[in-house]
């Protein structure tokens, strides 16, 4: 039976206390981590460690009366520290006090749209992590792990593009308890504070002010857990990304134990989209593609079409 995990929606619901349409739209943006469970730290610490399987025992056949070595798995402890990201909003008390439908109806737009932006930075950074396309104050991501950080990875495909700083990336992901999730310390998820009214502290007025963070680290499992097809080009370069990378990336998986879920940006998903149609029996255009060999395929913004090559 499958666990049923908790995932960020869950903390958005109950920290703005909204419906689950409306949590739906926050959650357009950022459609990755939407997918993503998201549990208490190991310790309920900022501080997260977890247990990698890193080493199998060996084992053998041996003869009657006679004897053979023994041997030990190997695991190793991984390091999660957790960030605080902070979205933190204040709107003008004046312009709150006249709005048109009062001044709450303002604070809890402008804090959506916080809410909204916040998460999409947070999404961006489990790709990016502290590199220069992520946030190096925020934890580490995708792109930092040795696993997927060079093409002689065994977890990276190349798609072989060429021209600097107009590459993508594609990645294959395993989520779960013991894969890719989300951690955060005593499971705080989001935190509101009470909206106060203060003195703006870079000039002379009031305004309502309402702090708000997310505590939250990334844990990446183990080698298995994420795969990348990296150097998938832009509109300059002649190496798009198909089915055949794909299949080339699932294959690294071991079996029975292959991703949840692909993630690309809407680039990739075109340029997989077209690849189809040049193969469809009638000539028609083949749909927007939702899946490849099973596994669902989502889009997100937060994958750049600026990413350097990979070496």
């Amino acid at each position: 039976m499958a666990n049923d995990l908790f995932t960020i929606s869950d903390f958005v619901a109950d920290a703005l206390n909204v419906s689950p349409t409306t949590t739906s739209e926050v959650l357009n943006a950022a459609p990755f981590i939407a997918r993503l469970p998201i549990t208490d730290t190991s310790d309920g610490s900022a501080t997260h460690k977890y247990t990698v399987y890193t080493g199998a025992p060996v084992v053998g056949f041996r003869s009657a009366n006679s004897g053979r070595d023994y041997d030990h798995s190997v695991d190793s402890i991984v390091t999660v520290d957790c960030k605080i990201l902070d979205f933190s909003w204040r709107v003008d008390k004046a312009e709150a006090d006249s709005w048109r439908r009062g001044p709450e109806d303002l604070i809890s737009r402008e804090g959506m749209r916080h809410l909204m932006a916040a998460l999409f930075k947070l999404e961006k950074q489990c790709f990016y992590g502290t590199s220069a396309l992520g946030d190096s104050s925020g934890f580490s991501g995708f792109i930092n792990s040795t696993y997927l950080d060079a093409l002689a990875d065994g977890m990276v495909v190349n798609a072989a593009g060429t021209t600097a700083d107009v590459q993508s990336s594609l990645y294959a992901v395993r989520v779960g308890d013991d894969d890719c999730k989300l951690v955060t310390p005593m499971a705080r998820g989001i935190n509101l504070g009470q909206t106060i009214v203060t003195e703006a502290n870079d000039s002379n007025h009031a305004v309502y002010y309402t702090p708000a963070t997310m505590y939250i680290g990334l844990q990446m499992g183990g080698k298995y857990s994420i795969g990348r097809i990296a150097n998938i080009n832009g509109p300059t370069d002649t190496n798009p990304l198909n089915d055949d990378l794909i299949s080339e990336l699932l294959s690294e998986f071991p079996a029975g134990f292959g991703p949840s879920l692909m993630v690309c940006n809407r680039n990739s998903l075109r340029d997989l989209q077209q690849s189809r149609t040049a193969t469809t029996i009638t000539g028609a255009p083949a749909p927007f593609p939702d899946s490849a060999f099973g596994v669902p395929l989502f889009t997100t913004d937060a994958l750049v079409q600026t990413e350097p090559v990979e070496t």
